[in-house]
């Protein structure tokens, strides 16, 4: 498990070294749901391996508002924590009246 972080965010992720991906660069697959460590705190540790806590947030035009570029730059650190559990798919708590 390692840390993958820029100065936007920060997620944890698995790793695997592969001669597939040149070296010097990530590969970080979306999909995974937001599942922040603290829905309190800005900027919190995702804990799910979201990749959008590290791109830019920023429509490509007024026109398609698509995404600029699916890439940015990161640094990587081996995770010695212990793994935080994962809340993504946990139900929501509701009050009861």
């Amino acid at each position: 498990m390692v840390r993958v972080f820029n100065d936007r965010g920060a997620c944890l992720a698995g790793a695997v070294v592969s001669d597939v991906v040149r070296p010097g660069v990530v590969r970080l697959s979306t999909g995974s749901w937001f599942d922040p460590a603290s829905w309190d705190v800005s900027g919190a540790l995702e804990k799910n391996g979201n990749p959008n806590v590290l791109t830019l947030d920023v429509g490509a035009s007024r026109l398609s508002q698509g995404c600029t570029a699916q890439t940015c730059l990161v640094e990587i650190e081996v995770w010695r924590g212990e793994a935080p559990r994962v809340t993504a798919y946990d139900l929501p708590a509701f009050e009861r009246r």
